[in-house]
């Protein structure tokens, strides 16, 4: 419990306000001995350089660090062969010399605690938790608008559309949050924690006015900055889940803070629908309040850097004090001295574009999951077009409906465990070989769901049908694409690791301008068009992404091959 309150951001003030006389790392302390290995590193006179010049890092030392299996050369700090087992999970690791000079600083050994892929599964357990509420939260607090809608339109008279810019203003600020806040959680002397902690607490701070706002200009500012300020749960929340998690059960983690995302505008009308019955439009974003705040106060305290880049940063910082000696650097030390704000700038929305129009599976991959995430959020506005006035449900038990969407998640994340578990997994355990594909093998069964969803909700939405029915549509819809997304979003960082980040954030970016759009045009579009036509619309583009899914399995390896973006 120390080191997590020692890395998280209340035991980072308290370290500058005691000038880290409190919360000390182990480089910090009076008791502290370098590594042997740096000892060595250290001391070892700089041989002339004989290798080519592309070659950057030399291993120190290969002699006294590695050659265990000679009894008569082994060190008495060294490993004999018959000690080899009992030590196997404490293998030292040597330091590297770069070109320049500079010993790189590492983990101390294969298990060095303060890896993140080293921690103890209930701490990783217990960090991923709190992202995951930290992303419910922040998702949730998008949908828990629309039960206000209605109330809003009579208290500032403004038409339903004017209304629903409360939601989609929300949804398009954490769609261009990414855009900054993850290039800033990739910078080492920055990292993820403070990124998350700053930001959750100015997305409380802008919680407090909102619910007191007397115009409907100050409602929709604070709300578009509302969705700004809680977006890096969106931008790094996956990269935080990949710093802890191995690329083998990585998909199980990133699943299930999937989950979070996809159920937290799901319940959104039902944590606010009965409650603004019962006490007004103001009470849903009370309640957007109510929820982030002890999130915002959790993670101040508890919530600890999970960047490896970060914290071998500032380990770095501290072993140079400590061995008195400027030699010391992380690499990622030396590469944040490259960093330029503009080429940051650049990266973060130029190159993912340039992908994007370059490559055809990213292409498809940021229109199709832009196009369901719209159609989902077009629910919020045809909802009240079916269920109040043709089965006569009130504003409170429109949220119920939701509910179908957290089944249709479970049945999901169920599904999609199983193929992991029973086939993926085994495979990759056996050492067969997997083309990236084969990760979106769920997804040509699940891509046939969103439009038989849909078009069983569209044509069923009738007084005379009971309205189970078209509630079964929209779960067919929700699981079904919540599969073919959690395949799609496994497969880019695969195959594209360079650029992964950046695609992530470019993909929100398409998501969230999709949904702020639909949110818009979706309740005009029912009127006019009626309920089964517009929504057989919505259908008809889904039906598109049953072939794109297909084209993609089949040629994504080529393209690939054709790619400088991708790996093969």
């Amino acid at each position: 419990m120390e080191n997590i309150l020692r890395d998280a951001p209340v035991g980072q003030l308290v370290r500058l306000l005691t000038r880290k006389r409190l919360f000390q790392y182990p480089e910090e302390r009076s008791d502290f001995t370098l590594p042997v290995e740096y000892t060595e590193a250290l001391s070892h006179r700089k041989q002339s350089q004989t290798q080519s010049t592309n070659s950057t890092l030399v291993p120190r030392d290969v002699e006294s660090s590695s050659n265990v299996s000679d009894p008569e050369k082994a060190t008495p700090d060294e490993p004999r062969p018959d000690e080899e087992l009992a030590i196997k999970k404490t293998t030292s690791i040597a330091p590297k010399e770069n070109a320049e000079g500079h010993i790189l600083v590492d983990w101390y050994t294969t298990d060095d605690p303060e890896n993140p892929q080293n921690w103890a599964q209930t701490k990783k357990t217990f960090v991923s938790l709190i992202i995951f509420i930290y992303t419910f939260i922040v998702y949730a607090g998008s949908a828990i608008y629309t039960s206000s809608e209605d109330e809003v339109t009579q208290v500032f008279g403004v038409s339903i559309t004017v209304a629903s810019l409360g939601l989609s203003l929300y949804v398009l600020g954490y769609g261009v949050g990414p855009l900054f806040f993850s290039p800033l959680s990739e910078i080492p002397s920055i990292g993820r924690s403070p990124v998350y902690s700053i930001t959750m607490f100015l997305f409380v701070i802008i919680s407090i006015p909102l619910p007191l706002v007397n115009n409907l200009a100050g409602l929709l500012v604070l709300r578009f900055l509302q969705g700004f300020f809680g977006s890096p749960c969106l931008a790094t929340g996956g990269a935080t889940m990949q710093d802890m998690y191995s690329l083998l059960y990585l998909p199980y983690a990133l699943s299930m803070w999937v989950t979070a995302a996809y159920c937290g505008p799901a319940l959104g009308p039902l944590i606010s629908g009965f409650a603004v019955e019962a006490m007004g439009w103001r009470w849903s974003l009370w309640e957007i309040l109510w929820g982030a705040g002890p999130v915002c106060i959790v993670m101040f305290f508890l919530l600890p850097e999970t960047a490896s880049p970060t914290i071998l940063y500032y380990r770095a910082r501290r072993l140079r004090k400590a061995a008195d000696t400027d030699r010391l650097m992380s690499q990622s030390e030396i590469d944040q001295r490259e960093i330029k704000p503009l080429a940051v700038a650049v990266d973060a929305i130029i190159k993912p574009i340039e992908i994007t129009i370059k490559d055809p599976a990213v292409l498809f991959v940021q229109v199709y999951t832009a196009i369901v995430y719209g159609i989902y959020y077009s629910f919020f506005e045809v909802f009240p077009l079916v269920y109040p006035p043709m089965y006569g449900f009130t504003l409170g038990t429109i949220g119920l409906v939701f509910l179908c969407i957290l089944v249709a998640c479970f049945l999901g994340v169920v599904s999609y465990f199983a193929y992991l578990h029973y086939y993926l997994i085994p495979r990759l355990l056996q050492g067969k070989s997997t083309s990236q594909e084969s990760r979106l093998v769920p997804a040509l069964i699940g891509c046939f769901g969103p439009p038989i969803g849909l078009f069983l909700f569209g044509w069923t939405s009738n007084p005379h049908i009971h309205w189970i029915v078209p509630t079964i549509g929209i779960t067919i819809y929700a699981g079904s694409a919540f599969v073919v997304l959690q395949c799609v979003f496994v497969y880019v960082p695969m195959s594209y690791p360079m650029y992964a980040a950046s695609l992530f954030a470019a993909n929100d970016f398409f998501r969230s301008a999709m949904a702020c759009g639909s949110i818009l045009y979706a309740r005009p579009m029912f009127n006019n068009l009626g309920i089964g036509k517009g929504v057989s619309l919505l259908g008809g583009l889904s039906t598109l992404g049953i072939i794109g899914i297909f084209l993609l399995y089949w040629y994504g390896a080529v393209l690939r091959s054709k790619s400088k973006f991708a790996i093969s």
